[in-house]
């Protein structure tokens, strides 16, 4: 394949920033796909500007040009005026702004202009010329995913030069799928995915596209699982009866959908073939306890097993549950953990060559090199979407074909399952514990947050805490940053001295990230003010309130994982939805939230609501992520590939017939790039 370096314009160093966003070579860029499309539209007056769009405006300087320093972050502000109003304007990291805009001069500013503290700002707007925005008027310009170091033009600009190089993309699909399917040629969309004619040219593109990473995921999946159904079982493992005592002594009695998954696995890790198998079930519905019985029967049958959590403080959680649990059974739990000292990691490598640990709990770190089992059997994966496959397969090879077991708090609806998983081995986990108490959800205005801030005052005046989540439409964790720490600033002046007041968001280290989640866990910290990077599945029991600020412009699936963070605990716990966008489809969105705790039923209504209709990417959260296609969106073409995968399999298993064969290679090159696509 063509070095980037061969495209005019690129070199050695560029070729290294593309390498941050996996692009190492021209087919790649070719695949790397915009995340939107921005349309110049004629600028309108300031008093125009609706909150939460881009828009354009022209005006002129109306004050200083300050520069003020935040640590090693300049923030560049002044004011913009028309004959309509005026706007505040802030540009981060570009201090140079002050010597080349002069009080008077008119420009058309263009960006997205939002409201903060009921204030309308526009954040690191476009200076445009009028001659150079008439060029723009009403193009459709892509707009890629950026890294530190490439602009949108950069790309915009190779993107181009290779498109306008090579005159024909090659074909792989065969004729009879492009006919059936009624599908536009590759050639065709791959040039207008990235500089579409006009919409309908950019709706069939993205069609065929989106039907191409379906269809190879699903040939993808059919293979690695026709590979691992031939695995054999290693460890048989036969029924402990300890594991019913174990399971008298707990404090609440099973549900009846735990104890059909321990059946299920009972009889993969007894039976003739390695077990691989996920557990799928809703946030609170009583995963874990299921792994650490699966994890007992491994010890009991003088095996080893390991459980990864995603985070050192979920890892720890899970060590001290299952310590308590396995207290009378002498059976050995130890961590390991990335911020232990390298004397305590060393001590835990040896006592797990000599068979002195019988579970190990732990994150990344388990998948070390140094890291050695005698007798590893059974693995288990927390919050499986957090890892790539590489990830846990790294983990697998700790031993011989160890049985696999993951799991999920993201219900998908059960329509996709069928689909996305196939013949996967799925154990589904669809009923809470009857003591659970439900959540008490309200769906509000703005007006109503100095009441919901009286209301976690309240709360934490009870000896309780609380999450507030905060979104920004801009994909940008600087500026996500900078509106988290302004909104604990303001935050901290409804609240008195004697309530600890954190936050939380995608700028901040790793380390740093894990010691607030971990003293917010001990109660150091009452109020919790965080971006999406909040860690999921962390056990904070004494969390009652769950507050997220711009609720309409979180998926539903998303808003519900959210909400799982609070109702953990003895206490009556309570979710409040800050909708800031008043129209009908965003009521009736939220309103699903609002009267249902049910994971998989609002998955459901999620795809119903959203529908396939929407041809702008939508990026999902979840276990797959795909480059373009999304499962909720794109339900009939997923569907269609879905139909066409199975022909396929049934008629030429190996796709070995000469008009399948640019296909199979497709596949095969797929595979090799795409594998942490495939969750299996």
């Amino acid at each position: 394949m063509d070095k980037l370096t061969s495209i005019k314009g690129i070199g050695e160093k560029t070729e290294q920033m593309f390498m941050k966003l996996g692009i190492s070579n021209v087919q790649e860029l070719v695949e790397y796909y915009p995340r939107n499309y921005d349309i110049c539209k004629e600028p309108i007056d300031i008093c125009e500007i609706q909150s939460d769009n881009i828009q354009a405006v022209y005006a002129s300087i109306a004050s200083r040009v300050d520069v003020l320093k935040n640590g090693k972050r300049t923030i560049t502000k002044t004011i913009i005026r028309d004959s309509t109003g005026e706007i505040q304007v802030k540009w981060f990291n570009m201090p140079f702004l002050k010597n080349t805009l002069r009080i008077g001069q008119k420009f058309i500013f263009r960006g997205l202009f939002q409201k903060v503290r009921d204030k309308l700002i526009v954040t690191q707007p476009e200076i445009i010329t009028i001659e150079d925005y008439q060029k723009r008027l009403y193009n459709m310009q892509p707009i890629y995913p950026l890294t530190k170091g490439i602009t949108n033009k950069t790309i915009i600009s190779a993107e181009d030069k290779v498109l306008n190089s090579k005159k024909y993309y090659d074909e792989f699909m065969p004729d009879w799928i492009i006919e059936q399917c009624n599908l536009a040629e590759y050639d065709f969309s791959i040039r207008n995915i990235h500089f579409p004619k006009d919409e309908q040219s950019l709706h069939i593109s993205r069609e065929r596209l989106a039907f191409d990473e379906f269809l190879l995921f699903q040939l993808g999946v059919y293979q690695l699982k026709e590979k691992k159904n031939l695995t054999p079982n290693n460890y048989v493992m036969k029924e402990v009866k300890d594991s019913e005592k174990l399971i008298e002594e707990l404090t609440f009695e099973l549900t009846g959908a735990q104890k059909r998954v321990l059946d299920e696995i009972s009889k993969d890790l007894s039976g003739p073939i390695a077990m691989n198998r996920l557990i799928q079930g809703d946030v609170g519905s009583g995963k874990t306890i299921i792994a650490a019985i699966a994890m007992f029967v491994a010890a009991k049958n003088g095996y080893q097993a390991t459980i990864m959590a995603p985070t050192e403080v979920l890892a720890k959680q899970h060590l001290e549950s299952l310590a308590q649990l396995y207290s009378n059974y002498n059976i050995r739990v130890d961590l390991l953990v990335g911020s232990m000292t390298s004397k305590e990691k060393k001590l835990v490598y040896e006592k797990l060559r000599n068979g002195e640990i019988d579970i190990l709990v732990g994150t990344h770190a388990i998948i070390q090199e140094k890291v050695e089992f005698l007798n590893l059997a059974l693995v288990i994966t927390d919050e499986q979407h957090r890892f790539g496959v590489r990830q846990r397969e790294s983990l697998s090879t700790k031993s011989t074909n160890p049985h696999i077991l993951v799991m999920s708090a993201t219900p998908i609806p059960r329509t996709l399952a069928i689909i996305v998983y196939g013949d996967l081995d799925i154990s589904i986990v669809d009923e809470l514990p009857p003591n659970r108490q439900k959540i008490k959800n309200c769906v509000v205005n703005k007006d109503y947050r100095p009441k919901a801030y009286e209301f976690i005052y309240k709360e934490v005046g009870l000896g309780r805490q609380a999450y507030i989540v905060c979104s920004m439409v801009e994909q940008s964790e600087e500026i996500e940053a900078e509106a988290v720490i302004d909104y604990v600033d303001d935050l901290k002046k409804c609240f008195n001295d004697s309530i600890n007041i954190e936050y939380l968001h995608g700028k901040m280290k790793p380390k740093l990230k894990n010691e607030i989640m971990s003293r917010f866990a001990k109660n150091e910290i009452q109020v919790l003010v965080s971006t999406t990077v909040i860690e999921v599945g962390v056990n904070v029991p004494n969390a009652t309130v769950m507050m997220v600020e711009n609720a309409e412009r979180f998926g539903l699936a998303q808003l519900h994982q959210l909400r799982g963070r609070v109702g953990r605990g003895k206490h009556q716990s309570y979710c409040i939805l800050i909708n800031c966008k008043e129209n009908k489809k965003t009521k009736e969105r939220l309103e699903v939230l609002n009267n249902s705790n049910d994971g998989f039923y609002i998955a459901e209504e999620d795809l119903r609501l959203r529908g396939p209709g929407d041809f702008f990417g939508v990026r999902q959260s979840g276990q797959i992520e795909f480059r373009l296609a999304d499962m909720f969106q794109d339900i009939n073409i997923l569907k269609k590939a879905s139909d066409i995968a199975k022909q396929l399999i049934y008629e030429d298993r190996e796709l070995e017939q000469l008009n399948n064969f640019g296909l199979k290679e497709k596949v095969v090159n797929y595979l090799s790039k795409n594998v942490n696509n495939v969750n299996i």
